[in-house]
């Protein structure tokens, strides 16, 4: 009688590579890991409720049926290390073949693990650097697990992984899983093709069988009013974007057609203004660049003020103001910072003590939080880096609250970033209670388990509805949780707020209608479901055995799991989880808010655009000009005439090429890529001709930094190779810093008549690829020539050395070097130098001055 007062205890997954009493068995989760069992499947399901778990429950599944090995993909260091160590807690392998890798462990090393590893985690650039440097093979891999799923599109590692998996893997299997794939249909179907998905899976917490399990999250927005001091210079910035937008349409040109211009108009017009550059030389479309140029700073200024508060703002025109005074300034630039109201703008700015109100929100809604659950944890979301700091500046002050602030590896003038290792760290220290709130930008957003957290707070909203999904994840998942966004009344918080609600409907919509079109059969469920549910081991890679006799098995392991499972696979029938059962509304492909993230969908769509454009240019040439498809195989008497199959061809790239993406494709288009170190060059095609490739930021950039000698490049090139290359790759050649376009092109003028380079151009990695391919075929069988890469740098003299010495003391330049050095005469003179002396050279002021003097001077701390 007592026993029945208590509450029944969780059953437990029963598998052979389980261990017992470790993974709590959900019918939703069994569920969904029976239909992806069926074909290679992407599974939506709201975070906290055990993706990771399907993922498992797949794992053990296709190991135990087919043996191999199994892979698990994951974007970050952070969330590979989460992962491994999950599966090591409820595995039954070796711990040695559960393996994790990262770009911290040698590449040598990593081959060698490879292959005595069962399971493997890894970031996706690991894994691709090991692919096309052919370390490892995905042959005997029988399951790849896509975490992040969403993040398959474009040239993101996971597109190249699938599609290399699917051509050389005996038996491929994928399970894409994520909590938001995206709100348009393209952007989804874009997923589910990169990874070769053949069914969907959706689930929402408001399903019959996954109720039982959501932990209530209040989720509430909170207003703020913007203090009169802002407005007050959002009107200066307003009236200078006013003036400016009235110049650009006096030129000819709109971006946007609504009162409301966003950024997301202004970089669409930029693109557009850019390709006519590349048709014509029009004076008023360079007038109108430059002109656009300051609207873009103007109007991310007026987002600064409206929704992270005058310090932020005010470090932001500092920064256009330091521009603004270089040597290397634009003329839009110093435009800009000239203006009276942009004068103003800053004056104001620096003189106002005011802080934006949500600063004192989110101390008062920290602070009660922490008071009433002293021992809860806390994130604090914001968009920006300099808002992240002043956020912990203003925590710090309150009692009870320890914050830190969590941010991405790249380091950004003097905001140096955090190692991957320094973001496990971080959170290991949060979790354990040594800090009580984390306040952290976009990085933190994917994917991290930190169970406890009980408050998320959005400083701003964002209009992104995949990121607004991710950051509401990180509470609620054990237990209630709160959101809580705060909003500054009558700004762009409010269009952002909406926009990402809308576009989360939008999404489910869209994953429904899907669902509906992609959706397993229910034919095969039990089937699949027999391997995860039943305690019989189930042979490995019963290869050889006759379909009768694995039919014979199949049907006994579903008795015995009726027999082991039968209390759960009763309640299995009371829950109706069939897509075909729910009710799937219109698809709405309604125009995305113009407050959508700017820089993600315009460069969304210029890839589906330049994909369109590619398929009548390079990568398609052999075809469209009615010669057989890239992919025909030649016939012998082609390969007898030519000595050479064209599946042969090879090109040696720079190691350092391999992040470009231009290798991916190249392998992609049958060509055999050698990895090596060049000294010379960045592709070699054969014993005569080398490729330097330059992004058009990287090109314009060497033209203005001393430091970037592209010219001593092509010098190198030019003196070992008889045929040297430049492949100028992108569409922002004329654009990227407002350099005048006489400079430009008299930079061409002189690679091409002075150095003897052959110029050529491309949009993108795809058509670099191809090009290069065209390289590789005209000189390899054509001409019948030899890969042989060959060459090294030529010395540089000893006045050039010493200035590169020089130069690179506390930054200070090349013309600062070759100052310092014709006024002191040697570098031990300039070594030995105090601060007055070095002040009298010109270009060194008292900062740089005293910073030489610190570097000299410092202890070594190594």
């Amino acid at each position: 009688m007592k026993e029945s007062l208590f509450p029944e205890k969780p059953e437990f997954m029963k598998h052979p590579l389980i261990k017992p009493d470790t993974v709590e068995q959900r019918l939703y989760q069994l569920n969904l890991a029976g239909k992806a069992l069926e074909g290679s499947s992407l599974v939506v399901l709201p975070t906290g409720l055990g993706k990771t778990i399907i993922a498992l429950f797949v794992i053990v599944s296709r190991l135990q049926r087919f043996g191999g090995k199994a892979l698990i993909l994951s974007p970050t260091k952070p969330l590979v290390e989460q992962h491994a160590a999950f599966f090591k807690n409820v595995m039954a392998l070796p711990e040695e073949e559960v393996l994790t890798f990262t770009g911290s462990i040698a590449p040598v090393e990593r081959e060698k693990l490879w292959a005595q590893g069962k399971l493997i985690v890894s970031t996706p650039q690991v894994i691709e650097n090991d692919l096309l440097t052919k370390r490892i093979s995905l042959e005997d891999v029988t399951h790849i697990t896509f975490d992040e799923a969403h993040r398959a599109v474009g040239n993101y590692a996971y597109t190249f992984i699938a599609e290399k998996y699917f051509e050389s893997a005996k038996n491929p299997h994928v399970l894409g899983i994520t909590a938001s794939p995206g709100s348009s249909d393209e952007k989804i179907s874009e997923v589910c093709q990169a990874l070769h998905v053949e069914n969907v899976s959706v689930k929402t917490e408001k399903d019959r069988d996954v109720r039982p399990y959501v932990q209530e999250k209040e989720i509430e927005w909170l207003q703020v009013q913007l203090p009169s001091e802002m407005v007050e210079i959002r009107g200066y910035l307003e009236k200078i974007f006013d003036d400016r937008l009235g110049n650009i349409r006096n030129l000819g040109f709109s971006p946007g057609s609504g009162k409301y211009i966003s950024k997301k108009d202004l970089l669409l017009l930029q693109k557009k203004l850019q390709g006519e550059i590349r048709v014509g030389g029009d004076p008023a479309v360079f007038t109108a660049i430059s002109v656009l140029a300051e609207m873009v700073k103007v109007n991310h200024a007026v987002e600064m003020v409206e929704t992270q508060g005058l310090e932020p703002l005010r470090k932001y025109l500092e920064k256009l103001d330091a521009e603004a005074s270089s040597s290397s300034a634009s003329k839009a630039s110093r435009r800009l910072m000239d203006d009276l109201y942009m004068r103003k703008a800053l004056y104001r700015a620096k003189e106002c003590e005011v802080e934006h109100p949500k600063l004192e929100l989110a101390r008062r809604i920290v602070s009660e939080q922490l008071k009433g659950s002293p021992e809860s944890r806390v994130i604090v979301f914001t968009n920006y880096r300099d808002t992240a700091e002043i956020v912990v500046n203003a925590l710090s002050t309150v009692p009870g609250i320890v914050p830190i602030r969590f941010v991405g590896q790249a380091s950004r003038r003097k905001d140096k970033g955090l190692t991957q290792k320094q973001q496990v760290e971080v959170l290991d220290k949060f979790r354990a209670g040594e800090y009580n709130v984390l306040v952290a930008t976009s990085v933190a957003e994917e994917g991290l388990d930190i169970p406890s957290t009980d408050l998320v707070l959005f400083y701003e909203p964002i209009p992104s509805e995949i990121r607004s999904i991710q950051r509401k994840g990180r509470t609620g998942r054990q237990h209630k949780g709160r959101v809580v966004i705060l909003v500054t009344k009558g700004t762009r918080d409010e269009a952002y707020y909406w926009s990402s609600k809308n576009k989360e409907k939008r999404m489910l919509n869209s994953m429904q209608g899907l669902e509906a079109l992609l959706g397993p059969k229910d034919s095969k469920q039990s089937l699949k479901l027999s391997d995860f549910e039943s305690e019989a081991f189930i042979p490995n890679c019963l290869e050889n055995e006759a379909e009768n006799d694995a039919e014979i098995k199949n049907r006994a392991e579903n008795a015995n799991i009726m027999h082991q499972n039968q209390g759960s696979m009763q309640r299995t029938s009371d829950l109706t989880v069939d897509s075909r059962n729910k009710t799937t509304e219109g698809m709405d492909t309604a125009a995305s808010s113009d407050c959508d993230r700017a820089n993600e969908e315009i460069e969304g769509k210029s890839r589906e655009e330049n994909l369109k454009e590619r398929q009548k240019t390079f990568v398609y040439f052999e075809t469209l000009s009615g010669k057989k498809p890239e992919s025909a195989p030649e016939t012998a008497a082609e390969v007898s005439e030519t000595g050479i199959n064209p599946e042969s061809l090879k090109i040696v790239v720079d190691f350092r090429e391999a992040k470009s993406g231009v290798a991916n494709v190249l392998d992609k288009l049958g060509v055999e890529v050698i990895f090596t170190t060049l000294e010379i060059g960045d592709y070699v095609v054969s014993d005569r001709l080398a490729v330097e490739r330059k992004r058009t930021d990287d090109f314009v950039n060497s033209l203005v930094d001393g430091k970037r000698n592209l010219f001593a490049q092509l010098s190198d090139l030019t003196r070992v190779y008889e045929k040297p290359v430049l492949i100028i790759e992108g569409t922002e050649l004329f654009t990227s810093r407002q350099i005048n376009p006489n400079a430009i092109y008299g930079s061409l003028v002189s690679i091409a008549i002075d150095f003897g380079v052959s110029l050529l151009y491309s949009r993108d990695e795809e058509e670099t690829a191809a090009i290069l391919k065209m390289l590789a075929k005209r000189e390899q069988m054509e001409n019948k020539r030899e890969v042989n890469p060959h060459g090294k740098k030529s010395t540089s003299t000893l006045a050039e050395q010493q200035e590169y010495l020089v130069s690179s003391i506390a930054d200070i330049g090349p013309k600062a070097a070759r100052n310092l050095l014709l006024h002191f005469g040697s570098v031990e003179a300039i070594m030995k130098a105090n601060i007055k002396e070095l002040k009298k050279v010109k270009l060194v002021g008292p900062k740089r001055a005293t910073k030489i003097r610190e570097l000299i001077e410092a202890p070594y701390k190594g």
